[in-house]
C-alpha cells in the first residue's frame, strides 16, 4: 500500500509568501526559473546566487550568502546534471558537485537560521529494480542504475543529512523527488540534454534538412513517468509553505511511457515523418519508471495536471521560439 500522512492538508495562507525573502539556488535554470516566477507572483523577494559569483561547492559561499539576504526559506534547485551521456563522461563531478553543493547550503541554512529548507532529491536515486510504482520507502533497497548511480547516490546523502540534521538540531525540512522532468526551458545542447529535449531537437534538425532517419539510444523499451516543469514547480512552493518533514515525498505524473511511444509522439508533434533507428548498443538507462505521488498528493493536496500531449506541444513550440537559448552550451 503507498504510504499515506495521517495528518490532513493543511490550510494555505494566501499572504504566506507576502515580504518573505527566498534564495533559489539553480533560480535561473529550466525549473529554477519556474519556481520563482511563482514565488514573485505570490508576493516573495526572491534571491537567486549565480555560479560565477557564488560558487556553492566551495566552503563558507553559501553562508556568506545567507547571512548577507537572511532569508526565511532556502530552496536548493542547484544541480550538475545531464542525460546518459553525460552521467557516462562525467561521473566524478557529477558525484562531488552536487554532494559538496547540497551539504553547503544544508548546513549554511541551519547556521544561518533559516525557517526551511527545501531540497531536491532525484528519482535517480532509487534502486535499478524497483518495484512499480515507486514508492519512497524502496529508495534504500538496492544500488541505482549504473549510468546515473554516482549522480542518485549525491543526492541519497542530502536525504540522510537533513534526517540528521533534523533529529540533532531541530532543523526543518521538506525534501522532493521528481521523476523525469520537462516543459520550456529545458537545455537541448546534446552535451547535458535528457531525453525529451534530445529527441526534439533530433527530429527538428531532421525535418528542417530533409532527412529521412532519426537515431535514438537504445531498445525503446525503457519506460518512464515524466512530470511537467510548471507541475513540479507548482508542488515545490506548496512543500516549501506547507510541509516539514524529513521524509521524501514522490513527485510524478502517474504515467508509465515508454521511450519509443516517447519518441513517436515527438516525431508526430514535430512533422517528422522518416523512420525512428533504434541503437541497441546504447543504454536504455533504468528499465522501468513509474512513482506513486500518493504521499505528496495528501500532504499537500497537488496532483500533476498537464497531459503529455500538451506538455509536450508547450515545449516544442518554446524550443521553436528560443533556439539559441535552448542550444546554448553549458557554462
Amino acid at each position: 500500500m503507498a504510504a499515506t500522512p495521517n495528518t490532513t492538508v493543511p490550510s494555505r495562507d494566501s499572504s504566506f509568501w507576502r515580504g518573505r525573502c527566498v534564495v533559489v539556488t539553480g533560480g535561473a535554470g529550466f525549473l529554477g526559473s519556474h519556481v520563482v516566477r511563482r514565488l514573485q507572483t505570490a508576493g516573495a523577494t526572491v534571491v537567486v546566487p549565480r555560479h560565477a559569483e557564488h560558487d556553492l561547492t566551495q566552503p563558507g559561499v553559501a553562508a556568506a550568502f545567507f547571512d548577507h539576504h537572511q532569508p526565511s526559506h532556502v530552496i536548493h534547485l542547484a544541480a550538475r546534471v545531464g542525460g546518459i551521456g553525460y552521467n557516462q563522461v562525467a561521473p566524478a563531478p557529477l558525484f562531488l558537485d552536487n554532494l559538496q553543493m547540497g551539504v553547503n547550503v544544508i548546513e549554511a541554512a541551519r547556521s544561518a537560521g533559516v525557517e526551511k529548507t527545501v531540497v531536491l532529491g532525484t528519482v535517480c536515486s532509487y534502486p535499478k529494480f524497483t518495484p512499480v510504482p515507486f514508492r519512497e520507502e524502496s529508495i534504500w533497497d538496492g544500488y541505482p542504475e549504473e549510468t546515473n548511480a554516482p549522480y542518485g547516490i549525491a543526492k541519497k546523502a542530502l536525504l540522510v543529512h537533513a534526517q540528521v540534521n533534523r533529529q540533532q538540531y531541530g532543523q526543518r525540512f521538506a525534501f522532493v523527488i521528481p521523476t523525469n522532468l520537462y516543459g520550456p526551458g529545458d537545455k537541448f545542447h546534446e552535451s547535458v540534454s535528457h531525453v525529451i529535449p534530445a529527441l526534439i531537437k533530433k527530429c527538428v534538425d531532421a525535418t528542417e534538412h530533409g532527412v529521412d532517419k532519426v537515431h535514438v539510444w537504445g531498445t525503446g523499451s525503457a519506460s518512464r513517468d515524466y512530470l511537467f516543469v510548471g507541475d513540479a514547480a507548482d508542488a515545490i512552493v506548496l512543500a516549501a509553505e506547507l510541509h516539514d518533514g524529513t521524509e521524501p515525498l514522490n513527485l510524478g505524473n502517474n504515467r508509465e511511457i515508454t521511450i519509443r511511444e516517447t519518441a513517436e509522439t515527438i516525431a508526430r508533434i514535430v512533422g517528422f515523418d522518416g523512420d525512428l533507428v533504434w541503437d541497441s548498443t546504447r543504454p536504455d538507462g533504468q528499465p522501468r519508471r513509474r512513482v506513486d505521488a500518493s504521499r505528496a498528493e495528501a500532504a499537500l493536496g497537488w496532483h500533476a495536471s498537464t497531459t503529455f500531449e500538451h506538455g509536450l506541444r508547450e515545449t516544442v513550440e518554446w524550443y521553436l521560439a528560443n533556439r539559441a537559448v535552448a542550444e546554448a552550451a553549458p557554462r
